[in-house]
C-alpha cells in the first residue's frame, strides 16, 4: 500500500493559502481524507486477510436452492459407509482453486473498491487545489498573500486605523456666511479628536506565515490628539512616529498594492478557475454517487463458482466472500461521506452564482474607519477579498487601509513632517523680485507643519501637490497676503478658510481642468489679484469657471491664461469693480474683443499671445485706460492707433514682438505716454512725430533694423531710459547727448565706431552697454559720468583699458 506521506503532495499547499480555504473547502478536505483512510482501511483488510474461501460441490447439491438431491444422495451413503463430505484435495489446490474463484466469480467492484476510493479521493485532492497550482493563478494567489502579510504586520496598519476611530463622534460643522461655504464644509469638514491615554491590546496574527508575529490595535477612543480651530492637530508626541525604514516600507507597500489592485482587476481568471474546478468537483462526486450505489448491492457472501477448465475434477464451488462485510459497511460510510461532499460543491455553486463575487465594496470598512475614499473594487481582486473575508472579515479591514489616498496621504504627511524640520525649511525661504518673502514647496506629498511656524512667509507657492491639506495652523501666517496654487489639488479646514478670506489679496491658480479648480477660493471676498492658468476646451467652459468670480467684489486685476477665442461674458459682468485684465492666449486667435468697450474702467489691459494681427478698434473705447501691452500678436500694421487720441491717460504703451515696420505718426496723439515699448520688430526708421511725445520716460527701440538715430531726439528732454542695441546705428547724433536726465543707455551690438566726448554731459548716467560694437578706444570724458560704476558699464576689457588709468580708478571707486 502507497503510505499517507507519499500522498500528500498531491494536496500540499503552502500553509498560508489557508485563508483563501472557506469552511466548506476545509470540511470538504477532512472528508477528502475521511475517504483516502477508507480506502487505505479496505487495502490494508484484503492484504492482511484471506479474501475468498471455495469448497467443491459434489453432484446432487444445489447451490442456488441450497438442497440435496435425496436419490443421489442415498446412493452416496450406501456406497460410501463413511460419514461427511470427503473431496480428497489437498491444500494446494484449495489455493488454486481459491484463487481461480477470485479471479473469475467475484464481481470487479468488490475486488477493486479500496483502489477505486483511493483513486477518487486522489482526483477530489487534485481538482480541490487545482487553482493552487496552476500557473496562470497560483502567481496571483502567491502575491497577493504576501502583499496581504506585509499590509498585516505593517506598523501603520495599526496607526491609521487607530487615528481613524475618533471619526466616528465628530460632528461635522458647516461653513457660515454663505450656502457656498456650507457645502464647502460639507465635503472638507474637520475632524474632532478626544484625548485619551493610548491603551493598546496585541493580538496575534494567526496566518501561518507569519506565526509569532503580532500587531497591535489601539482601542476605540484612546488616540491621543488636539483639535484646533476645527482642524485635526495630532499630538506627534504621544503617537509613536514610524521611524525611517517603517516609513519606507510603508510606501512601497502602497505602490505594491496599487499595482496589484491593477493587475488583478483587470481579469477574472481566479474566479473561472475556481468556479470550473467546484462544477468538476459537484459532477465527480454526483457520477461516483451514482455508480457506487449500483455497484454496491452486488457485493455479497456467499458466490458460486464454476469451474470451466476441470483443472481438479469438480466444476462447482461454494464461495464464501470474508470481507463482504466489511466491504459493505465501509460502502456504506463511503456514501455517506459522498452525498455530504456532494451537498458541500453544491452550496459553493450556490455561494459562486448567487452572491456577486466578482464586486466587493467597503462600505461597511468606509463608515467604520472614516476612510471614505476606500474605492470598491472588481473581478480578481473582490473575489480574493470575498475569499478572505470567509476566514476573518478583519484582514479586508486592514487591507483596505493601503487602498485608500487618505491613509496614504496621512503616512506622507507624517514622513514630511519628520524629514522636513524648521531650520531645513527656513534654508528655502527667499526673496523674490517684488521684495517679498516667499516659500516654495515643489511636489511634495503635502506641506510640512512647521512650515506655519514660519510667520516671516510672505508668498507660498504649492506646485504639484496632491491632496494637499490647508490646516487650522496657516492662521499663524500673518503676513501672508499671496498664494499659489500651481496644479495642486487643496483642501481647507473651515479655519484656515476663514484666516485665508481675511487675509487672502493675491492668488494664482494653474490647474488641467477647470474640474480641478479649488471650491473654496469662490468664497474669498477679499481677493483683489486674480491669476488664472490652465486649458479649456470652449469657451463655455472658461465662462462657467469664470462666473463664480463675479460674486467677489473687491477683484480689480484678472490674469488670465488660457486658450478663449472671445471675451467671456463673466468677464464683462466684473466691469463695475475690474482695473486690470491681462489675457495670455497662448497662440490662439481671438476673433471678436468688440464687447471689450464694456470694461470701461480698465486701467491695465493686457493682451498677450493672441495672435490679433491688428489692434482692435474696441480698445480705443478705454477712455481710463493707463497701460496697454499687446505683445506677441503678429502686428504687422498699428494703423489703427488714429483713433489713440481718446486714450489720453495712456501712460505705458507696449507693442514689442510683433512685425510692425514702422511707427505711425498718430502715435504723437498721445500726449502722456511715458513709456514705449517698440522692440523686437521691424521698424526701419524712426519719424519725427515719435519725438513730439516730450513726456516719454522710456524708450525701447532694440532689436529692430534702423540704421539711424535723428538729431530731433534731443527733443525727448525728460528721456532716462534709452535702448537700441541689436539695430543698424553707425553713429549716434550730437543732440542725444542734451537728454542730460538718461540714467540708462543701452546700444551695444551697433556699428558704432566713436563715442563722443559729450558722453559726459550725462551726469545721471548710471548704466552703459557699449558691447559688440566698431570702438577703438572710449573717450576721456567718460570720467564725467558720476554715476556710472565699472560695473554697469559694459564694455570689452581691451577697450576699457584705453581710458587712462586715473579715469578707470576714478569710475572703479564711485560707490
Amino acid at each position: 500500500m502507497i503510505p499517507v506521506t507519499e500522498l500528500s503532495y498531491f494536496g500540499e499547499q503552502d500553509p498560508a493559502f489557508k485563508i483563501l480555504k472557506p469552511w466548506w473547502d476545509v470540511f470538504a478536505e477532512y472528508l477528502t481524507l475521511l475517504m483516502v483512510l477508507v480506502s487505505m482501511f479496505g487495502g490494508a483488510l484484503q492484504v492482511s486477510n484471506q479474501q475468498i474461501l471455495c469448497i467443491p460441490v459434489p453432484e446432487g447439491l444445489s447451490i442456488e436452492e441450497r438442497q440435496w438431491n435425496h436419490s443421489i444422495l442415498e446412493g452416496l451413503k450406501l456406497n460410501e459407509p463413511a460419514s461427511g463430505f470427503q473431496t480428497g484435495l489437498d491444500v494446494q489446490q484449495y489455493l488454486l482453486i481459491n484463487q481461480w474463484c477470485y479471479d473469475n466469480a467475484v464481481t470487479w467492484f468488490s475486488k477493486y473498491f479500496p483502489y477505486l476510493v483511493l483513486l477518487h479521493s486522489l482526483i477530489f485532492l487534485i481538482s480541490s487545489n487545482f487553482w493552487f497550482k496552476f500557473p496562470g493563478t497560483s502567481s496571483k494567489i502567491e502575491h497577493f498573500i504576501t502583499v496581504l502579510g506585509k499590509c498585516l504586520d505593517s506598523p501603520w496598519t495599526t496607526k491609521a486605523l487607530s487615528e481613524t476611530v475618533y471619526e466616528e463622534s465628530t460632528p461635522r460643522t458647516p461653513v457660515s456666511e454663505s450656502s457656498t461655504d456650507q457645502s464647502l464644509s460639507s465635503m472638507n469638514c474637520p475632524l474632532k479628536v478626544n484625548s485619551s491615554d493610548s491603551l493598546s491590546q496585541e493580538v496575534t496574527f494567526s496566518n501561518d506565515v507569519h506565526k509569532g508575529d503580532k500587531i497591535s490595535l489601539l482601542s476605540k477612543g484612546t488616540s491621543q490628539a488636539l483639535r484646533s480651530a476645527g482642524g485635526i492637530m495630532v499630538d506627534n508626541t504621544s503617537m509613536k512616529i514610524l521611524d525611517k525604514k517603517e516609513g519606507e516600507q510603508a510606501k512601497s507597500l502602497f505602490e505594491k498594492v496599487k499595482k496589484f489592485r491593477l493587475h488583478t482587476e483587470e481579469g477574472d481568471i481566479l474566479y473561472t478557475m475556481y468556479l470550473n474546478q467546484t462544477i468538476v468537483r459537484t459532477v465527480q462526486s454526483v457520477v461516483i454517487l451514482v455508480y457506487i450505489s449500483i455497484f454496491i448491492p452486488q457485493i455479497c457472501n456467499n458466490i458460486h463458482c464454476v469451474d470451466a477448465l476441470h483443472i481438479i475434477g469438480f466444476t462447482d464451488f461454494f464461495c464464501i466472500h470474508g470481507l463482504w462485510r466489511m466491504f459493505q459497511m465501509l460502502s456504506l460510510l463511503y456514501i455517506t461521506t459522498i452525498v455530504v461532499y456532494s451537498c458541500t460543491c453544491l452550496y459553493t455553486l450556490h455561494w459562486i452564482l448567487y452572491y456577486k463575487l466578482k464586486e466587493y465594496s467597503f462600505e461597511n470598512v468606509r463608515v467604520e474607519t472614516g476612510m471614505d475614499d476606500i474605492p470598491d473594487v472588481r473581478n480578481d481582486f473582490a473575489f480574493l477579498l470575498h475569499l478572505i473575508d470567509q476566514y476573518d472579515k478583519l484582514y479586508a479591514r486592514k487591507f483596505a487601509v493601503f487602498l485608500s489616498d487618505v491613509s496614504e496621504n496621512k503616512l506622507l504627511q507624517l514622513n514630511l513632517n519628520h524629514e522636513w524640520t524648521q531650520e531645513r525649511l527656513k534654508q528655502r525661504l527667499i526673496t523674490n523680485t517684488e521684495n517679498k518673502v516667499e516659500m516654495h514647496l515643489f511636489m511634495m506629498p503635502g506641506i510640512p507643519i512647521q512650515v506655519y511656524d514660519l510667520t516671516e512667509i510672505e508668498v507660498l507657492k504649492l506646485e504639484l501637490i496632491k491632496g494637499v491639506a490647508l490646516s487650522a495652523a496657516i492662521s499663524n501666517l500673518k503676513m501672508m497676503k499671496e498664494m499659489w496654487l500651481y496644479n495642486c489639488s487643496v483642501k481647507v479646514e473651515r479655519q484656515a478658510l476663514l484666516f485665508l478670506k481675511e487675509h487672502l489679496r493675491t492668488l494664482r491658480v494653474r490647474f488641467g481642468i477647470a474640474d480641478e479648480i479649488p471650491p473654496w477660493i469662490f468664497t474669498l471676498k477679499n481677493l483683489s489679484k486674480l491669476y488664472i492658468e490652465g486649458q479649456l476646451q470652449t469657451d463655455s467652459k472658461i465662462s462657467t469657471a469664470l462666473q463664480m468670480f463675479c460674486e467677489l467684489p473687491k477683484i480689480d486685476t484678472l490674469h488670465l491664461k488660457t486658450n478663449i477665442t472671445k471675451l467671456p461674458n463673466a468677464i464683462l459682468d466684473m466691469a463695475h469693480h475690474l482695473l486690470g485684465l491681462i489675457i495670455h492666449n497662448e497662440g490662439v486667435k481671438i476673433t471678436s474683443l468688440t464687447n471689450i468697450k464694456k470694461l470701461s474702467g480698465l486701467t491695465l489691459l493686457r493682451l498677450l499671445h493672441c495672435n490679433l494681427e491688428r489692434i482692435p478698434s474696441a480698445i480705443f473705447n478705454l477712455t481710463n485706460l493707463q497701460e496697454l501691452d499687446l505683445k506677441d500678436n503678429n502686428l504687422s500694421s498699428t494703423e489703427e492707433l488714429a483713433s489713440c487720441q481718446n486714450l489720453r491717460k495712456l501712460i505705458c504703451l507696449r507693442l514689442w514682438h510683433n512685425n510692425i515696420t514702422s511707427i505711425p505718426v498718430h502715435i504723437a496723439k498721445i500726449p502722456k505716454l511715458e513709456m514705449l515699448y517698440l522692440n523686437k520688430n521691424k521698424i526701419e526708421f524712426l519719424p519725427p512725430s515719435l519725438f513730439k511725445l516730450t513726456n516719454l520716460l522710456f524708450l525701447d527701440i532694440s532689436h529692430n533694423h534702423i540704421s539711424k538715430i535723428p538729431s530731433d531726439i534731443d527733443q525727448l528732454a525728460e528721456l532716462q531710459h534709452f535702448a537700441i542695441e541689436c539695430n543698424k546705428v553707425s553713429e549716434l547724433p550730437e543732440n542725444l547727448f542734451s537728454c542730460t536726465k538718461l540714467r540708462v543707455l543701452n546700444i551695444s551690438h551697433n556699428n558704432l565706431t566713436f563715442l563722443s566726448p559729450s558722453i559726459g554731459r550725462l551726469q545721471q548716467l548710471q548704466l552703459l552697454d557699449l558691447k559688440v560694437n566698431k570702438l577703438d578706444k572710449l573717450p576721456v570724458e567718460l570720467g564725467q559720468c558720476g554715476c556710472l560704476w565699472r560695473n554697469q558699464l559694459f564694455v570689452e576689457d581691451d577697450i576699457f583699458k584705453t581710458l587712462p588709468l586715473e579715469v578707470r580708478e576714478q569710475i572703479a571707486n564711485i560707490s
